[in-house]
């Protein structure tokens, strides 16, 4: 029997694809990958292409988002230096760094990403809490004009958070990270707003007495002033009158001698 030569060319296609999609993967400009050969992983990927790969069950290839992922911790009660109860939570950027180490903790969830999040939201708390006990409330709230102390706060979060993964070689890079939200409870609200206002209090109370003591200084200095130039006017009469008297007392002889 004679075959269409379009139906061969459609076979031959079919064929070239599914060997393409057993035998070869993508990996996208978004991805990192790893291949496993029996379960094991034996090969990462973390460049953009297409890559050859043995058929499962023998090769199986999984991908991951290598995107900074972004999300908030949840909010968390610390304990200040100066023993006053604060509610913390961050923002934080964090991304898959290397596939080889993140899949073996990682792959086995039905979402990767969330399953490093939730990690990530634990040891958050417990660095949150380490960190807020070695700052005074005033480094989060300030009553001064000096300021806060966000920037070495966040500094040390983050640096306790890099450590830790580290150590536990997870494959995750926390990229950046920042304060979000604090809160007060209301007992500890009423705490700082009462230190706020004795300390606006005494601030007003020293920037009057400096006032008052600038004007005496201003009013001493006129007085002082005023005191010279009284002093060199009468100066200047006294030596004006003498030389009018001493012009009369001319004139007068020449008088005297002819009348």
């Amino acid at each position: 029997m004679k075959r269409n030569p379009l139906t061969l060319i459609i076979g031959l296609l079919l064929i070239i694809i599914f060997g393409l999609l057993l035998f070869t993967f993508q990996v996208r400009t978004t991805e990192v990958a790893v291949v496993t050969t029996f379960g094991k992983p034996t090969r990462p990927i973390t460049e953009p292409g297409i890559y050859a790969k043995a058929p499962w069950p023998i090769q199986k290839v999984w991908t991951f988002d290598q995107r900074v992922q972004n999300f908030e911790d949840r909010l968390t009660e610390g304990l200040t230096q100066d023993s006053f109860n604060l509610l913390t939570s961050v923002y934080v950027g964090w991304k898959v760094s290397n596939p080889t180490n993140f899949f073996p903790r990682f792959a086995g969830s039905a979402n990767p990403i969330a399953a490093a999040e939730t990690l990530l939201d634990q040891w958050l708390g417990n660095a949150k809490t380490a960190v807020v006990g070695k700052h005074p409330l005033s480094d989060f709230i300030s009553t001064t004009d000096n300021g806060t102390n966000f920037v070495a706060i966040e500094n040390e979060i983050l640096a306790r958070i890099q450590s830790q993964l580290q150590t536990n070689n997870l494959g995750l890079e926390v990229q950046f990270l920042g304060i979000k939200r604090l809160q007060l409870p209301e007992s500890v609200s009423q705490s700082v707003f009462d230190r706020m206002t004795s300390e606006r209090k005494r601030l007003a109370e020293r920037f009057q007495s400096e006032g008052e003591r600038d004007a005496q200084r201003i009013r001493s200095d006129a007085e002082r002033r005023a005191a010279e130039l009284l002093a060199n006017a009468e100066s200047q009469a006294t030596r004006i009158k003498g030389i009018g008297e001493a012009e009369a007392a001319k004139s007068l002889a020449v008088f005297q001698q002819n009348p």
